[in-house]
C-alpha cells in the first residue's frame, strides 16, 4: 500500500503529516487543532482499512507546543467515536524546548492486518473531491467512514483505496498500475481530494446491489474511457 508499512507478525503503520495549518499566527491556513488533527487521523485510518489491517494504537506528534495537544488529542478522539473505536489508546509527545512560528503535527497509527479473501469486484467512486476550507462546507458529501466501515464488516467493500492530492484518475492508474488509462465521472476526477474526502471502493459483483442501498447517491461506478 502507498503509505503503509508493512512490518513482521502483521503489523502495519500508517501516518499523515500536517504543517502551516492551524492556530498560529503565522500558519498559511487558519483551522481549529481540533479539526486538523480530525482529518489527519482520517488519512492514517483509510490507510489502516487499505492495508486490510485493524488499528491497535494512535500515536499524536506534536510539534505546534503544549498549548495545542489537547485539540489534536479531542480531533484524533472525535475520529474514533465517530467509527466507534473509541477504545483504542492515543499517546505521543509534544516539542517543548522550540517555539515553532507555524503549526506541525502529524498522526501515526499502529495497526494488525487480518485476512482477506480475493475476489472480483467492481470500483466504484465514493464521496466529492474538496480541498482546503471546502473540506467543512461539503461534510455531508465527503466519504462518510463510518459507512465505509460498515460496508467493510458487511462483505459490502472488501478493497479500498484512499484519495487525497492526486486526484481519482491518478490514484486509480497507481491501483491499477496503468498509467495511461482515463477515467470518465460526473466528480472531477482531476481535483485534489484533500484529506481522503473520495474513497475508491472496491465492491464484489454479487454485493453491487447492497452496497448501491448502503451509500446511496454517493456512490458512482468507474467508468474507463
Amino acid at each position: 500500500m502507498r503509505h503503509a508499512l508493512k512490518l513482521a507478525n502483521g503489523f502495519v503503520v500508517t501516518t499523515d503529516n500536517s504543517g502551516g495549518i492551524g492556530e498560529k499566527q503565522a500558519d498559511l491556513v487558519f483551522a481549529q487543532n481540533e479539526v486538523v488533527s480530525y482529518f489527519a487521523a482520517r488519512v492514517a485510518l483509510l490507510e489502516q482499512w487499505a492495508a486490510s489491517a485493524q488499528v491497535e494504537s494512535v500515536i499524536i506528534h506534536n510539534f505546534s507546543g503544549d498549548a495545542a495537544w489537547q485539540g489534536y488529542v479531542q480531533g484524533v478522539n472525535r475520529l474514533l467515536k465517530d467509527v466507534d473505536l473509541e477504545h483504542i489508546l492515543v499517546t505521543g509527545s509534544s516539542e517543548t524546548n522550540m517555539n515553532l512560528l507555524q503549526s506541525a503535527m502529524s498522526v501515526t497509527m499502529i495497526g494488525r492486518s487480518r485476512e482477506v479473501v480475493n475476489c472480483d469486484v467492481t470500483w466504484f467512486i465514493y464521496g466529492q473531491p474538496f480541498v482546503g476550507s471546502e473540506v467543512l462546507e461539503n461534510l455531508e458529501v465527503i466519504a462518510d467512514l463510518k459507512k465505509v466501515k460498515i460496508a467493510i464488516e458487511n462483505g459490502y467493500v472488501t478493497n479500498i483505496w484512499p484519495v487525497g492530492s492526486k486526484g481519482i484518475q491518478a490514484e486509480f492508474r497507481i491501483l491499477l498500475a496503468k498509467d495511461k488509462l482515463h477515467v470518465h465521472s460526473d466528480v472531477d476526477v482531476e481535483k485534489s481530494a484533500g484529506p481522503c474526502t473520495v474513497v475508491l471502493v472496491g465492491v464484489p459483483n454479487e454485493s453491487i446491489e447492497q452496497a448501491t442501498l448502503h451509500f446511496g447517491n454517493g456512490l458512482r461506478k468507474i467508468i474507463i474511457q
